[in-house]
């Protein structure tokens, strides 16, 4: 099972460019920032893009009911991510989920020579991701909901006659008190958000049993090792108590590879 490494965008630039470094050299297959509200995630990851050569660049997501597939293609090249390393992840909230990504992927694959990532958590988003992705990301779900998930996007890429698409899971990693204050207050918001609270609701779990929340560095690899043979990729998408340099390295240095 692959690694990634995910921060949040609105982090200083400075932190996402040692991160980045820090996980291509330990061997991490992917580098990821969020888009969030009106932070701008492919310009947060293009100081990463700079800063490596080699490690994929992942975006997750981009919400289109938010931001149409024109003004997507429009930012990627005015950014100058690396196409062949970039995983453009895109999503989309209800009414007209379904509708709106089927469009927007298709759309984006006639623009943009890159792999494009569908954001799912329900069964229909799932089995869509199925046929149409280049691979599907996972969020705030159990292992044991993964597997189930994965079966949902087999099925979808099986009704089209096509092979699975890679699957990634965010999992939300912190370590010490101070994070796991952080973590609690981020499943919160999370939960009393009415499509995160079915999620958690059908899936059975609170956020903060989707995540790995630790005391100590050399915990979280007997913590992550839940995961194996559950998705393709794991994602760590980092807590941190304060957001220093310090604690981030940490988290990349805790999980590596």
């Amino acid at each position: 099972m692959r690694r990634g490494f995910a921060l949040f965008a609105g982090v200083a630039p400075e932190i996402i460019r040692a991160s980045a470094r820090e996980a291509e050299a330990l061997g991490y297959s992917s580098f990821w920032v969020n888009h969030p509200g009106s932070i701008d995630g492919l310009a947060a990851l293009a100081p990463a893009a700079r800063e490596t050569g080699r490690i994929e660049l992942g975006i997750g997501v981009i919400p289109l009911q938010t931001r149409g597939p024109k003004s997507i293609e429009e930012g990627v090249r005015a950014h100058t991510l690396p196409l062949l390393r970039l995983l453009l992840g895109v999503g989309s909230a209800n009414p007209g989920a379904l509708e709106r990504v089927r469009e927007g992927v298709a759309a984006l694959r006639a623009a943009v020579p890159t792999r494009l990532i569908v954001a799912a958590l329900g069964p229909q988003m799932s089995r869509l991701a199925g046929e149409i992705g280049d691979g599907v990301l996972f969020n705030w779900l159990t292992p044991d909901h993964a597997r189930r998930s994965a079966e949902w996007v087999r099925a979808g890429a099986a009704a089209v006659g096509r092979q699975p698409p890679a699957l990634f899971a965010y999992v939300r990693i912190a370590i010490g008190p101070a994070a796991g204050d952080r973590l609690a207050e981020e499943g919160a918001r999370y939960a009393n958000i009415p499509v995160y609270a079915g999620h958690f609701a059908r899936m059975g779990a609170r956020p903060v049993e989707t995540a790995i929340a630790v005391q100590t560095p050399d915990a979280v690899l007997p913590a992550l090792s839940k995961w194996d043979e559950a998705v393709d990729e794991v994602v760590l998408r980092a807590i941190t108590g304060n957001e220093t340099l310090d604690e981030y390295l940490t988290l990349v240095r805790a999980a590596r590879p």
